[in-house]
């Protein structure tokens, strides 16, 4: 039929019926609604073909109770459309829809559907912004970035870290802890309290033929334990509350007989406007007596601001 681009670019709520799934038209085409066209197909790789056809696509969905069969049809027309949206029995009753993108999807729209990306939450401020690096010694990226970076200096010269206020923190401060040896008789008692009795930890001849350990090893969540006794200050101060951990590593096994330190470095600041505390990141590193790093991890936690600043209550006499 010939139509007008002009007077026929929305129709009614409309279903259509493709007699050839191969007409040029149906994937050239894109007719605005509601409108849909059923177009026949032989198994999912004939599905997977079709779809191609359309040249790029914003989003495509895919129905289906099988997993194995929306798998392949989801992988098969991922390079043609930019978002893929799976829809079975467990989420149908929460499903977005097909038109729905979320602000956290990265996704873009290949080929006829224009190119580029959608701009969903900062996702689309960032298409506005310069993207810069900076090269220079840690101590100066230090304090360009405003995060302590590797290799910039330490400064473990003002007691205990945990004694100090938000406010009076700097980045870099820094305490190196005292020592602890590790024994047989802590993995045992680690292993009876938590029930962790992984062979590596309790069983002598296997972790000798173990091509990582060659024998017996302190469990990681000990060596973190005891990284904690290491370095908290146990009583009332600044330091509110551990919320968390980031990118733990276990750099090395810790053997019986090891003997461990921790460099405890404040990393990151972010302030909880209003809160009376903002967020403290701590890089810690639990080195071995060899001065070989064994885990390295950041420390999360939150920590009171001076009394009357950003909220803090006023000091009680």
């Amino acid at each position: 039929h010939q139509l007008s681009s002009y007077a026929f670019t929305f129709l009614a709520p409309t279903l259509l019926l493709a007699t050839d799934s191969e007409a040029p038209v149906i994937h050239s085409t894109e007719a605005f609604g509601p409108v849909a066209t059923l177009v026949a197909y032989d198994g999912p790789d004939e599905a997977v073909r079709l779809a191609a056809l359309g040249e790029g696509s914003l989003v495509a969905s895919i129905y289906s109770g099988d997993a194995d069969e929306a798998a392949t049809i989801a992988l098969g027309i991922a390079a043609h459309h930019g978002r893929v949206h799976v829809v079975d029995s467990s989420v149908a009753t929460t499903s977005t829809g097909h038109g729905s993108p979320l602000p956290m999807l990265l996704h873009g729209g290949p080929g006829r559907a224009g190119g580029g990306e959608e701009m969903g939450g900062l996702r689309g401020v960032r298409q506005h912004l310069q993207t810069t690096a900076f090269q220079g010694s840690p101590d100066v990226l230090t304090r360009i970035v405003g995060q302590w970076m590797p290799g910039a200096t330490r400064h473990a010269d003002r007691g205990h870290p945990f004694k100090l206020h938000f406010d009076d923190l700097e980045l870099g401060t820094a305490l190196r802890t005292g020592s602890r040896t590790v024994s047989i008789d802590d993995i045992e008692a680690f292993a009876e309290s938590t029930g962790d009795h992984f062979y590596a930890h309790m069983d002598e001849e296997a972790a000798a033929a173990s091509p990582i350990f060659g024998g017996r090893v302190a469990h990681g969540y000990l060596v973190l334990s005891l990284a904690a006794g290491l370095f908290v200050w146990p009583d009332p101060g600044p330091v509110l509350a551990n919320y968390g951990i980031d990118r733990c590593r276990f750099a090395k096994p810790t053997y019986p007989g090891d003997t461990l330190t921790v460099w405890l470095t404040a990393k990151r600041k972010t302030l909880r406007a209003g809160a009376g505390y903002g967020e403290v990141a701590w890089d810690a590193q639990v080195v071995n007596q060899d001065e070989e790093v064994v885990a390295a991890y950041d420390v999360l936690t939150m920590v009171a601001n001076r009394p009357g600043l950003n909220g803090a209550p006023d000091e009680v006499a």
